[in-house]
């Protein structure tokens, strides 16, 4: 199976690669490199420099002619999706529908798309499935829940069959330092300088962390299973913020207290997937504990933060 990832040389994406060469897929990936890094992507991976918003996408695909698409390019800044909307949904809404076009003509068989928790907004319940109403609270989260609306007008008027994955909050090696990133990435690059890691609010607020493999392994799954699904990727699990900052001393061997700032308007309290339908329809669970995931992040932005100091 040929396989073009959008995003390839990102974060999440470049995870997806590697699974798939590893499976030995065909792989094709297309990025900007606004946020990608050339240097992540599998040398067995074919790599076109284009942006999803370009016309020149058409090209890629008359050239590959893929059978499976796996969507992660996105503007994920939910700040600067506030900021600059315009711009949020050029990228997240015009650049799926781009993508769209373009499966749906050279006849692609399985459209993968990244969405996202944001989607949900506040929730109602301790934890959420599917059915859950959307109301999202940021530009980003209505840039994400709307091409979910256009993958399935779409798919209905084509043989293109798609996976929708809303992902949790992600975490892992090769997750970005610099700029907005998760709060996993952020404290623990805080507290290696020993400097008191910022939260926003009481720290009670909950998360549900998940780690890059395993969504990685969501996406690969959803290529077989998940025909013209809607599924969370998630833990299940909820963890406080205060407590991310108490395991992350304990497993640094650090006594750094947090510092606590006013709490942004539109944060979500808590937010917990379930996942159960995913573990049943995608035949794939959460590989990766916390602690495991959590000592692979900390070697990895040891070894970055060594790489740029050196």
């Amino acid at each position: 199976m040929k396989v073009l990832v959008t995003g390839g040389a990102g974060f999440i994406g470049s995870h997806i690669v590697d699974q798939l060469v590893a499976q030995q897929q065909q792989v094709v990936v297309v990025d900007n490199l606004s946020t990608g890094k050339k240097s992540r992507v599998h040398p067995s991976a074919a790599f076109y420099l284009c942006d999803i918003t370009s016309p020149e996408l058409q090209a890629v695909f008359a050239q590959e002619k893929p059978d499976a698409v796996i969507h992660q390019a996105a503007q994920i800044d939910v700040r600067h999706s506030m900021a600059s909307p315009l711009h949020d949904a050029m990228v997240n809404i015009i650049g799926t529908l781009r993508l769209l076009e373009c499966a749906v003509r050279y006849q692609v068989q399985k459209f993968i798309y990244a969405s996202s928790a944001a989607i949900y907004g506040v929730p109602s319940a301790a934890v959420i499935d599917e059915t859950h109403q959307p109301l999202p609270l940021s530009c980003y989260g209505i840039s994400k829940f709307t091409p979910e609306h256009y993958i399935r007008v779409l798919s209905e008027q084509s043989s293109l069959d798609y996976t929708i994955l809303r992902y949790a909050n992600v975490y892992g090696e090769r997750q970005e330092l610099a700029g907005e990133g998760g709060v996993i990435i952020r404290f623990i690059q805080n507290m290696l300088q020993n400097t008191p890691p910022g939260i926003y609010g009481d720290g009670q607020q909950t998360r549900d962390f998940i780690h890059v493999g395993d969504v990685a392994a969501a996406n690969v799954a959803a290529l077989r299973y998940g025909t013209r699904e809607v599924l969370n990727v998630s833990t299940s699990q909820a963890l406080s913020i205060n407590d991310l900052v108490t395991l992350l001393n304990e497993m640094m061997s650090l006594h750094i207290e947090p510092v606590y700032l006013p709490a942004r308007e539109g944060d979500i309290r808590h937010s917990c997937l379930s996942n159960d339908r995913t573990r049943e329809i995608l035949q794939w669970e959460p590989q990766v504990t916390l602690h495991r995931g959590l000592h692979q992040t900390i070697e990895y932005v040891r070894s970055a933060m060594s790489i740029v100091s050196g």
